[in-house]
């Protein structure tokens, strides 16, 4: 590897740039976001993200793996630079940091760029809320196969680095689309996609219902649930029965049983 250029001051303005870029507004005008952890740069090395930079420190590393994902990393065209302990913890978004923190372009699918099958497993999310719900709810479309999942009428920035912590790195396999919802409804129409959405207020059990072929789970926000549009445009309502005293679950935890109710049926 090419020696990095070194920095240690907290008022270097590397540094000052990635405190920044914890924020929407700059990652918007820079068009990029920040990649923080050794799972999550390696699985955006593994999808042939174009890292632009990457910063560690030693100090903080946890196991014995860091130097060959960095010359990875600088092989496929990143510029490295090393930060004392002090300046990395400056830049972390963690509470305790791993020592890697890298810089990636932003992308923005489109419909078209998805690519479908016959039978096509979507996930569509509506104005979700909390960015660790978001990367959770990534994680596991990816580990239920969905074919992409699709986010309506965001409330989180996708790239919000807490939707790349939680989604560990998925974020750069699953395919990703934001839309408007009377846009995503459109397309899904046009597509012959059936649409299933969850919502405590239907008699209609997930179990009891079908979930195969061409299908899009669709899942409301953690505070309000669904909007009246897709209460009203979806092709079926189904809910997950609740035995004591909460009326419903976390967003996450929803998705994940009702993907895999999905998964049960088609496979």
């Amino acid at each position: 590897m090419i020696p990095p250029e070194k920095i240690t001051s907290l008022k270097n303005p590397r540094v000052k740039q990635l405190v920044k870029l914890r924020d929407r507004r700059p990652r918007d005008e820079a068009g990029v976001f920040l990649v923080e952890g050794y799972r999550q740069i390696r699985r955006a090395l593994e999808k042939t993200v174009a890292l632009r930079e990457v910063y560690f420190s030693r100090e903080w590393f946890l196991g014995e793996n860091e130097d060959t994902l960095l010359a990875e990393a600088e092989a496929a065209g990143a510029t490295l630079f090393e930060l004392s302990k002090d300046a990395f913890a400056k830049v972390a978004y963690r509470e305790r940091p791993d020592g890697l923190l890298a810089v990636a372009p932003q992308w923005h699918l489109r419909f078209e760029d998805l690519k479908l099958g016959v039978a096509p497993f979507l996930l569509v999310v509506e104005a979700i809320e909390k960015p660790g719900n978001l990367g959770t709810i990534l994680r596991s479309a990816d580990a239920a196969g969905c074919d992409a999942v699709i986010v309506c009428d965001p409330v989180t920035d996708i790239f919000n680095p807490n939707v790349v912590r939680a989604s560990t790195g998925v974020l750069f396999s699953v395919p990703l689309v934001v839309a408007e919802s009377r846009e995503v409804h459109t397309w899904l129409k046009d597509n012959g996609i059936r649409t299933a959405a969850t919502t405590p207020h239907t008699d209609n059990l997930y179990t009891k219902t079908d979930l195969t072929g061409p299908l899009a789970v669709v899942m409301g926000s953690e505070q309000y649930g669904l909007s009246k549009f897709w209460m009203e445009n979806s092709d079926v309502l189904v809910r997950i029965p609740m035995a004591g005293q909460a009326d419903s679950l976390n967003v996450a935890m929803a998705t994940i049983i009702t993907l895999f109710e999905a998964v049960r049926q088609r496979t």
